[in-house]
């Protein structure tokens, strides 16, 4: 994480979801921009190389609860999410100089797990997931727990530690990665 955070141009996620009786609609979306630059050895071929890598992922899924009280839940649930990575590298100056080469690919994958919340207190509670898939990738999975904190009953604090791996390989584009960290939101009802 502290390696990636020198590289980190920006990060943003966004989490929502409705529930009407057992039944829950949840989606969320990530994205991260990472760049970095070096400069090249006797500069013939470039003076730098410059690096810049997008990722974004949005999920939408759906829950039934098959365990549900006063105190919690727990959701068997099913998602598709979609990928869009893309890569570009830049040669300045030397030979290379000006040549920007980049790819990218957008791919969809199915997900099946669960999804749970469970309240320790009036204030405290423990929520996680953990789904896993495949489609277009090879494998998909995402996994987070976390606990929160109720302000009020429109208001929490969350704090926890998500991973979201996927292996896709297509046509020689691969992107086999784990983005993992820790997580702090707010929740509002």
């Amino acid at each position: 994480f502290g390696d990636i955070l020198d590289n980190l141009d920006f990060a943003a996620m966004a989490i929502g979801e409705a529930r009407n009786g057992q039944y829950s609609f949840f989606g969320d979306i990530m994205y991260t921009k990472l760049s970095n630059g070096s400069a090249t050895p006797r500069g013939i071929i470039a003076n730098s190389v410059d690096v810049t890598s997008e990722t974004f992922a949005g999920m939408f899924g759906a829950g039934y609860s098959v365990v549900s009280n006063d105190r919690g839940y727990l959701d068997i649930v099913g998602a598709a999410r979609v990928w869009h990575v893309s890569t570009e590298i830049s040669f300045s100056r030397g030979i290379l100089g000006g040549v920007d080469v980049s790819d990218s690919a957008t791919w969809i994958d199915g997900l099946a797990g669960i999804r749970g919340r469970y309240d320790l207190t009036d204030n405290f509670y423990l929520m996680g997931w953990g789904l896993v898939g495949a489609g277009q990738a090879d494998l998909d999975w995402d996994v987070a727990a976390g606990i929160g904190y109720n302000f009020n009953d429109s208001i929490s604090a969350v704090a926890g530690y998500r991973a979201l791996g996927v292996d896709y390989d297509d046509d020689g584009f691969l992107f086999d990665v784990v983005q993992q960290g820790p997580i702090l939101g707010l929740v509002v009802r």
